[in-house]
């Protein structure tokens, strides 16, 4: 196991939208609160200020946005937060949890928009000075499950949500691909399992590398 190019642990988590990203976020925030552990726990977008205003645009804009111009957009609001928010914390040594990062980018962007993978890859990359997760938990879920789940919250879809079956199908199939070239990185989790036994699964590996 390499070491960290950071005195913090960073960790991301992935999956379509309904995989349950937020709850294990949570969860695993208050489990290394209660290791005594320094958390910071955020999102992309919308992880600051700016994110905020580019969360609405491209989740809530009423009308088109040009795929490449979506790409640029996500990646602006990523270079923004990693610079201000993710990468100080880590420096600090806390254990930062996030809700999607540039894996997502790889997976709405290059495979639902069909922009390709190594492009916005790279773009990301170019974004955060290379900064990489020290794990990335994807939370893996048939996209006609996870549609049900969202359907269930009663809240209107926002723009990635609303796209049809086969542009879900695309980012799923991706998450996945990018989980099988990166297998030390990526920790691959069934998210139709009961959210504590997800939690265990996480928190184990957490452990792990923060004895590491």
């Amino acid at each position: 196991m390499t070491a960290r190019p950071h005195p913090g642990l960073f960790v991301t988590l992935e999956g379509g939208d309904g995989a349950g990203k937020t709850t294990q976020s949570a969860l695993l925030e208050e489990w290394l609160t209660r290791q005594g552990r320094s958390t910071l726990r955020t999102r992309e977008p919308g992880g600051t200020e700016v994110g905020l205003l580019v969360r609405d645009i491209v989740l809530h804009h009423r009308g088109d946005i040009a795929p490449r111009a979506e790409a640029l957009l996500y990646a602006a609001d990523r270079a923004h937060h990693v610079e201000t928010v993710v990468r100080p914390a880590l420096e600090r040594g806390d254990v930062v949890i996030q809700d999607r990062y540039l894996d997502s980018s790889v997976a709405y962007q290059g495979a639902g928009r069909v922009l390709g993978r190594a492009e916005v890859r790279d773009l990301s990359l170019w974004a955060v000075d290379g900064l990489l997760p020290d794990l990335t938990v994807l939370l893996d879920l048939d996209p006609a499950a996870a549609r049900a789940r969202l359907n269930a919250d009663d809240k209107p879809f926002d723009r990635l949500e609303a796209e049809k079956d086969a542009f879900h199908a695309r980012v799923r199939q991706e998450f996945l691909a990018l989980a099988a070239e990166e297998p030390d990185r990526f920790l691959v989790l069934d998210a139709s399992r009961a959210p504590d036994e997800i939690a265990a699964a996480v928190t184990a590996r957490v452990s792990d590398l923060l004895a590491h």
